[in-house]
């Protein structure tokens, strides 16, 4: 059977390409979301993408994994990373396994920053690689026993 993962994606994402590029880079959701689910298939694998601004939407694409589940999530919650508690909640609740991905160094970045409320729960966290921190947790998510 296939693996499935899900990559979630969190608020002012969709502007990526043309949000401050010095922090993000250059590169478009939609150039990473189309590597992420190419390199899933070559892999024999189904990835699946979804973006929001809204929190409720995430935290209900979440929940939706109790009865549609994944082996793995890549999540990059965005400004929701330092507020989230409902996020959070939906992602122990599910009990699927997920990486934390930043495309800056969240660390190196304002103190409020600093403080995630997924990362005690995560399996790991990538930060500050830009978009190859997605390919990273991709890698790992499909070399999982």
């Amino acid at each position: 059977m296939a693996r499935k993962v899900l990559v979630l994606h969190g608020p002012n994402l969709n502007l990526l390409g043309r949000r401050e590029p010095e922090k993000y880079g250059s590169t478009t959701l939609d150039e990473i979301n189309h590597g992420l689910v190419e390199k899933g298939r070559q892999s024999g694998a189904l990835v699946e993408t979804f973006q929001s601004n809204s929190e409720a939407d995430l935290v209900e694409r979440v929940q939706q994994l109790m009865d549609a589940p994944v082996d793995f999530v890549i999540i990059n919650p965005a400004a929701f990373t330092h507020t989230s508690v409902a996020i959070r909640d939906a992602l122990a609740a599910v009990r699927v396994p997920f990486m934390e991905v930043h495309l800056s160094n969240v660390f190196a970045r304002e103190p409020f920053r600093h403080h995630s409320y997924f990362t005690d729960l995560a399996v790991g966290m990538i930060c500050g690689l830009g978009p190859r921190g997605y390919e990273l947790a991709l890698e790992y998510a499909l070399g999982r026993p």
